[in-house]
């Protein structure tokens, strides 16, 4: 369902602005730098991808973002406001709730077994916009995610996995955040199912211009949601620019071995592992 206020509660009337500035974050675990120096910025209602394996700090990165993890030192701005701090307050979890909220891999333990659909999605309503009758809004989120209103009753186990992320994605758009983060949100998905997901975010990104950060390892998703793209290894972004740059004319041995290690006709397993260790 379009929304004709979309863009005032997105930004959409300044494109191109940055909603997201990531600049020099460091989180180390002991000896091992986790996430060493990152920094980009994704401009309102823009799609970004993060690619890498499993270890590159990638997750870890998205969750210093969205306050699940406490950054070192660096600085996390969203819509111009320093949100670089881990949950000092109640108020600062709800007003950085309000501008970024997060999709994640998988919808089943990311939602209450025991609630209602309607429920999960009335929750955060309530919390953010209290005192209001939310049934119209419960409604618009039911038909925004294509699940339509006969699902509002279900729970979590009578639904599909396709239907459960559906519902996650519903409720982080409930509070109409400026920037979701999308950590492997379709990576527990059949591939058909994932198809589907994918057309619905592009949907509702062209609908509300909330802003896309991806996290994946998939450079499918990669090549067909996302703008721009920033490569990370071992912590460190190795390569970042235009997708259909990066993907056709990578610069950097890493994110030729990422591609090379997708299968297709051909494709040598031992020869990519090979290559792995001698980088």
């Amino acid at each position: 369902m379009s929304d004709p206020k979309a863009h005032e509660r997105t930004g959409r009337d300044a494109p191109g602005r940055p909603v997201l500035e990531v600049t020099g974050l460091h989180r180390a675990y002991g000896t091992v730098r986790a996430v060493d120096d990152v920094s980009f910025s994704l401009a309102a209602g823009a799609s970004l991808g993060i690619v890498g394996e499993s270890g590159s700090g990638k997750t870890t990165t998205a969750r210093i973002i969205v306050g699940l993890e406490r950054a070192d030192s660096g600085r996390v701005r969203i819509n111009g406001r320093d949100r670089t701090g881990h949950r000092r307050g109640r108020n600062e979890r709800l007003a950085r709730a309000k501008d970024v909220q997060m999709v994640f891999q998988d919808p089943f333990l990311s939602l209450d077994p025991r609630i209602s659909v309607a429920t999960a999605l009335r929750e955060p309503l309530a919390l953010h916009f209290p005192g209001r009758d939310h049934a119209a809004r419960v409604a618009e989120l039911l038909d925004q995610v294509g699940l339509g209103r006969r699902l509002a009753e279900s729970l979590p186990r009578q639904l599909s996995g396709g239907q459960r992320q559906r519902v996650a994605i519903a409720r982080a758009l409930a509070v109409e955040p400026a920037v979701l983060v999308l950590d492997e949100a379709v990576a527990a998905l059949d591939v058909s199912v994932q198809a589907q997901i994918l057309n619905l975010l592009a949907d509702i990104r062209e609908q509300t211009g909330v802003g896309y950060l991806f996290i994946t390892h998939d450079l499918g998703v990669v090549a067909c949601v996302t703008d721009e793209v920033v490569v990370m290894r071992e912590g460190r972004i190795v390569e970042a620019g235009p997708t259909t740059r990066v993907l056709a004319a990578p610069q950097h041995p890493y994110t030729r071995l990422l591609l090379e290690s997708v299968p297709r006709p051909g494709w040598n397993p031992h020869h990519i592992a090979a290559t792995r260790r001698a980088l």
